[in-house]
């Protein structure tokens, strides 16, 4: 992708709803590895959560994130800044995450196992906000200060 490329991909994301837009580089869904670049914008909801059959392997293309890991009590294990503590960041299979864009038109690029599925309901965590509500505010400004051993108290 070129910087043109995440330009776009990022005045798409804060054109979009959810505030975020993705570009696939793998072929089709079914394809064994998924490759794409995901562009977030601060405001970005991204709900706590894990998968189960695959690592997750994130690299900062424009901007910072912040991923925060999880135990399964809700409580913080690992905190990193992609772009600032790390240049990339691999998430085990089955840990859950959640990743918060720090900048505005930041791009992460994501590669994990295929082929696509989308997220089961029960691999969300079940103390995460649904997209939208008024809660999702209050989770992203807890995303930004949590610390190792916090727990979301929303």
């Amino acid at each position: 992708m070129s910087p043109a490329d995440l330009t776009r991909l990022s005045a798409k994301a804060q054109a979009s709803a959810r505030r975020r837009a993705n570009h696939n580089l793998h072929e089709e869904l079914a394809d064994p590895i998924q490759r794409l670049a995901i562009a977030m914008e601060p405001d970005t909801l991204v709900r706590p959560h894990r998968h189960p059959h695959t690592w997750e392997l994130l690299y900062p293309l424009a901007g910072r994130f912040l991923v925060l890991h999880f135990n399964d009590a809700g409580e913080v294990i690992a905190r990193q800044i992609l772009g600032e503590d790390a240049a990339v960041l691999e998430t085990p299979a089955g840990v859950w995450h959640a990743v918060l864009s720090l900048d505005p038109g930041g791009v992460i690029f994501e590669v994990k196992h295929g082929p696509y599925m989308p997220i089961a309901e029960q691999d969300f965590a079940s103390w995460g906000p649904l997209d939208g509500g008024s809660k999702v505010a209050d989770l992203l400004a807890w995303y930004k200060r949590a610390q190792l051993d916090e727990r979301w108290a929303g």
